[in-house]
Parts: C-alpha cells; sequence; structure tokens
C-alpha cells in the first residue's frame, strides 16, 4: 500500500511542476513583450527628444569654473590650448581616457548667442554626433551608456566650460578643430 501512495504522491508532484512550469513561461513571453514595447517607447522619446533639440545644460552661479568643469573627473591626458590669431588664450581643452573638457579662458565673455557657437559646435557637431549615437543605439549598436553627450557649465548666457563625454579617438580630431574654429570666430565677432 505504501507503493501506491508513493507513486500517487509522485503523480502529484509532477503535475504541479508541470503547471508552475507553464505559469512561468507564460510569465516570461509577458515580459519579453513588455520589454519589447518598452524599448519601442524609449526609441520613439529618444527620437523625439532629438528632433526637439534637447540637451543638458547645467547653469552654474557662484562655483569656480575649473573646479566644477574638473570634479569627479580623472585627470586629463593632454591639455591644448586654444589661442586667437594674435596669440591671446581663448581656451584650454582637456583630452581625457574618453571625454574632453574646455574651459573657457575668464576674461573672456563667450555668449551662447554669439555666432557660430549654436548654429555650428551645438547644432552642427555635437548634437549631430548625439543623434548618430542614439540612431546606432536603436540598431543594437551601442548601449546607451556609451552614447556621446555633452553638458554646457554657463554663468547666466556667458560659456564657462562645455564637458563631453563617450568621445572616441576618431571624433577627437574633428572636436578639437570644431571647438577651436568656434572659439576663435567667437573671439572675432566679439572684436567688432
Amino acid at each position: 500500500m505504501m507503493a501506491r501512495e508513493d507513486v500517487k504522491s509522485e503523480t502529484q508532484k509532477k503535475k504541479k511542476l508541470a503547471e508552475f512550469k507553464t505559469v512561468l513561461e507564460k510569465k516570461i513571453a509577458d515580459v519579453e513583450s513588455e520589454l519589447e514595447s518598452l524599448k519601442i517607447l524609449l526609441d520613439f522619446v529618444n527620437k523625439t527628444l532629438l528632433q526637439a533639440g534637447f540637451r543638458r545644460v547645467k547653469v552654474v552661479e557662484s562655483e569656480p569654473v575649473e573646479k566644477t568643469s574638473m570634479r569627479g573627473l580623472a585627470e586629463p591626458e593632454a591639455t591644448f590650448p586654444v589661442q586667437a590669431a594674435s596669440g591671446e588664450l581663448l581656451a584650454n581643452v582637456h583630452i581625457g581616457q574618453n571625454s574632453i573638457r574646455v574651459v573657457l579662458s575668464e576674461e573672456k565673455n563667450f555668449r551662447t548667442t554669439t555666432p557660430p557657437f549654436q548654429q555650428f559646435l551645438i547644432e552642427r557637431v555635437l548634437d549631430k554626433m548625439q543623434e548618430k549615437d542614439a540612431e546606432a543605439v536603436s540598431r543594437g549598436e551601442m548601449a546607451p551608456d556609451e552614447t556621446f553627450s555633452y553638458e554646457l557649465i554657463l554663468e547666466g548666457d556667458v560659456v564657462r566650460a562645455i564637458v563631453i563625454n563617450n568621445v572616441t579617438s576618431a571624433r577627437i580630431r574633428e572636436l578639437k578643430s570644431s571647438i577651436h574654429w568656434t572659439f576663435e570666430k567667437m573671439h572675432d565677432k566679439m572684436k567688432e
């Protein structure tokens, strides 16, 4: 009699495990479906934000720029001055392992409204690099935390620093050139 009850108990256990397996499979399918929907929504939000020209801007009122722009970041590997044709220092470009920090000269008051800052450096260079990386993320070619991003550090509308993260070595040359050209042109406009 004991053997019969053991067989019956084993059969019930197997039946319960099979039911539990079915519940787990359904739950996994539901979660996978929800994840796909969330990915589609995230892609839509990213594209909408990029089309709206979204970018992070940090306004700094009282803390010195050098401390603010360098806080929590590794020491730069190289520093390059950005100079006007006259030899005046406009900014220093600090190139780190995967970041660039542009610290503007305190004597200069480069405003976000002075051409070609917004039209060229922001819209044609920085935003375009951000858009390309967002497209690579949507195609699954890049992780979201590896995407190019930048932050403007401002005092009112005066640019004090630009912190650029997730910079590939292939983009460094283009960024250095674009930054130099932009601030040289801005300096020329300010002299007019």
